[in-house]
């Protein structure tokens, strides 16, 4: 083929960022010739070997869902039958980078051009951390990345004041590391170092920033700090050690007097019976050795009645015991003697009263 049946156009290069929309050139003189046997076509070259189709028109029909990820996004710009064929992507995204050809055909002429189309993507929102103890006298690390973004980003540290949020210098003690810019040593930490640092992460096609504070404290501070919490973990401590032993004592006493009225006790006496002793018998009687054997045989009779009513009353005494206890009080009562008697030998006579006589003779 010679240049009179080819078009040949130069090549061009547009750079776009992601999420924009771009438009890709290509005209033709084509239209006119046969409306019938017009036919345009899109190709994205992925590779050498590959190419994949992206839009096209033929038979008087447009085809734009070949590409499944292009799908809904690219368009015919104009009239391309009046010979404009250019195509427009919106949103674009980094995959829609690459060389596109324009192909215009008609009653055996060509028309095409060339354009390689550059997606930039801006870094994503990088994220900002500390490494390191915000003590007096220690070293902190500034650490900055974002996952996502077209190479080369770069990274940038400042300080921002509190008072306008302008952007300041880093403190004189800090470091940038060289290799990795995202990282930053502040050495020597002192109360100048408090403040808000912010990182801003830059490509072509954009930037993204992050920020931090940065607190430095006194050791000292930390240490009261320290010392107050240990002191109230152990005052927490011992009070709940003192509500346990008040609560185990309380209950411990409860059961006590719980069990109490259930104890037996196996040494303990049996109850002893309880003689009632006659008292006014008893100083009856003494009063009588000093008088008349009548009035002796009147209170041994109501010592013995006494006694009898007593042991009736205190049934649980055994018989033997009884009997034992009846034997012995025999032996100490006084033998009975005979008025007659004391009479013929010669013993004063003793006046009997009449009551006591009285009572003998019945």
């Amino acid at each position: 083929a010679s240049c009179s049946v080819w078009l040949c156009e130069a090549q061009t290069e547009f750079k776009r960022v992601a999420e924009e929309n771009v438009t890709l050139p290509c005209h033709h003189r084509l239209g006119l010739l046969e409306q019938g046997s017009l036919d345009i076509e899109w190709l994205l070259h992925i590779s050498e070997t590959v190419q994949k189709a992206v839009i096209t028109y033929s038979g008087g029909r447009v085809y734009d869902d070949l590409n499944e990820e292009q799908k809904g996004r690219v368009s015919f710009t104009s009239n391309f039958l009046a010979g404009d064929a250019s195509l427009q992507i919106i949103s674009l995204q980094s995959s829609d980078a690459g060389k596109y050809i324009c192909k215009v055909k008609n009653a055996g002429q060509y028309e095409w051009a060339r354009i390689t189309l550059k997606v930039v993507e801006k870094p994503s929102k990088p994220k900002c951390w500390l490494e390191g103890e915000m003590l007096e006298g220690k070293e902190l690390s500034l650490q900055c990345r974002s996952a996502s973004g077209t190479a080369p980003i770069s990274y940038r540290w400042q300080r921002i004041s509190e008072e306008d949020e302008r952007a300041e210098h880093l403190p004189p003690n800090s470091r940038v590391n060289i290799s990795n810019p995202g990282q930053v040593l502040l050495k020597n930490l002192t109360r100048m170092s408090t403040g808000l640092y912010q990182c801003v992460a830059t490509n072509e096609a954009g930037q993204e920033s992050c920020a931090v504070q940065v607190t430095v404290q006194h050791a000292q501070n930390i240490g009261m700090i320290a010392g107050a919490v240990c002191g109230v973990v152990v005052g927490l401590s011992l009070l709940f050690l003192v509500v346990r032993l008040t609560i185990r004592r309380k209950e411990k006493k409860r059961y006590e007097e719980e069990e109490a009225p259930n104890e037996i006790r196996e040494d303990a006496e049996a109850p002893k019976a309880h003689l009632v002793k006659p008292s006014s018998s008893s100083s009856g009687s003494r009063s009588s050795r000093s008088g008349s054997s009548s009035t002796r045989s009147t209170a041994n009779s109501a010592s013995r009645s006494q006694r009898t009513l007593s042991t009736e009353a205190t049934p649980h005494l055994t018989p033997p015991q009884y009997s034992q206890r009846q034997l012995d009080r025999k032996e100490t009562e006084p033998k009975k003697v005979d008025y007659n008697n004391l009479v013929r030998m010669g013993a004063p006579a003793v006046m009997v009263p009449a009551q006591s006589r009285a009572f003998q003779t019945v």
